[in-house]
């Protein structure tokens, strides 16, 4: 084995980014397949529905369970097993007839499958990236974000020209099988195998901590509160878009040529995928919580600006873009942040018990936020509750957790003196 290759970490990199392109489809090309759903099974909107929020919730409650799989077990079969069973997902339900059949197929394998392979991946970029952490885990994150933008038109067409079993039957086996393939590349970093860095490049914790501890200590449900937050208030707004946008009378307005709304969610794709390693590198260079205070305040500013300007379609259009590359960040400034601090070792199930609050924050943001608009009668509670939520973030990533994150890591390398140089994230 070659352990002064340089170039291999990059590969890495690039095998991660695929196999996370390969799970992105089951939800956020869920919406093409409702429809088709509804009709084949006779049941209502709503149940038909249930079908997404499984995808969810075994995503991300389950993560923990399989975050200590993925740390028990071999990261590439786990990781592989993940990529085939989001691809299975798509190929069982191909055949569902039933609302039980779609809840077993598409939402069980699916939201199992693509949470192994998204904690797994991510554990293993900030244990290969431990000098560029925010960026690589933005990278891979944007994959998953962005994904889906390739089999967007594709799985429209061939739904058009075929019908929606065939497609998902296609579209599954090509998505599992090319995720399996890549996953197989992948594989944790061994002794000596990353590149000589200075010792200050090392975003490193000073001390690895298991998850029973990590889990004792109040920076962790500090960290789990903001994430919960940040994905609450975001997804009051992702979650409801279209609903706000033809309530705003600018849906159907043209801008640019296209209709405000398509055009909007496609804009709004990029700029999720691109805040993902952009925020993760600009946090790698002047810290994590730096960059939470000015990524979350500039979220709040946006959505400011988005209430005042709603009946503007090119303003609605444009300013949801900025939106979403405001709050896309914390899928790469969340797990960089809590490696940083507890150390790579246990870096893939610590991720899993963080990444639950993801799972909070869709269970509250869309639900809750239907249930505002509908008591108050308009979006601008929604909105304000989710200014708010940006703005508390924002104040206690520099003012709250930048100093317990300062006095936890300054503890552990006083425990350590052979660790009490590292440089702990910019903190």
């Amino acid at each position: 084995m070659d352990t002064e290759n340089p170039k291999q970490r990059w590969v890495q990199l690039l095998l991660g980014l695929v196999v996370m392109m390969t799970i992105s489809s089951p939800q956020y090309v869920w919406t093409l397949f409702v429809k088709p759903f509804q009709t084949t099974t006779g049941a209502s909107l709503a149940a038909v529905q249930v079908t997404f929020t499984l995808v969810i919730v075994l995503q991300t409650f389950f993560s923990p369970v399989q975050g200590w799989l993925i740390d028990r077990f071999s990261p590439k079969l786990m990781i592989a097993i993940g990529a085939a069973l989001s691809g299975l997902g798509w190929i069982a339900a191909s055949k569902a007839e039933s609302l039980f059949a779609l809840y077993a197929t598409y939402g069980l394998l699916c939201g199992l499958g693509t949470g192994i392979v998204y904690v797994g991946i991510v554990g293993l970029m900030v244990r290969w990236f431990p000098d560029r952490r925010g960026f690589a885990v933005g990278v891979v994150a944007a994959g998953y974000g962005m994904g889906a933008m390739i089999t967007t038109f594709p799985i429209t067409d061939l739904m058009a020209a075929t019908d929606f079993r065939h497609t998902l039957l296609v579209f599954g086996c090509i998505l599992g099988v090319v995720g399996v393939l890549a996953a197989l590349g992948l594989r944790a970093p061994q002794a000596g195998e990353l590149p000589n860095l200075p010792e200050a490049k090392v975003l490193s914790a000073a001390q690895d901590t298991a998850p029973r501890a990590m889990l004792r200590t109040p920076l962790f449900w500090l960290m789990f509160a903001m994430m919960a937050m940040m994905s609450t208030g975001g997804l009051m707004v992702v979650a409801n878009f279209a609903s706000f946008a033809r309530e705003f009378g600018v849906a159907d307005a043209i801008v640019f040529g296209f209709a405000a709304l398509p055009f909007a969610l496609t804009f709004d794709r990029i700029t999720n995928g691109l805040t993902r390693p952009f925020f993760g590198w600009v946090s790698d260079n002047i810290g994590r919580e730096n960059t939470m205070a000015i990524a979350f305040t500039l979220e709040a500013l946006a959505i400011c600006l988005l209430l005042y300007y709603r009946q503007n379609a090119y303003a609605f259009a444009l300013l949801s873009g900025v939106v979403f590359f405001a709050w896309g960040e914390i899928f790469s400034l969340f797990p960089s942040i809590l490696t940083d601090t507890f150390g790579t070792k246990h870096a893939t199930t610590n991720y899993g018990f963080l990444y639950m609050a993801q799972g909070v924050g869709s269970l509250l943001g869309g639900p809750v936020a239907a249930l505002i608009h509908d008591s108050a009668g308009n979006w601008v509670p929604v909105f304000s509750i989710a200014i708010g939520l940006d703005l508390l973030t924002a104040i206690l990533a520099y003012f709250v957790l930048k100093p317990m994150r300062r006095n936890w890591l300054g503890a552990g390398a006083a425990a350590r003196p052979d660790v009490a140089l590292a440089k702990p994230a910019m903190v």
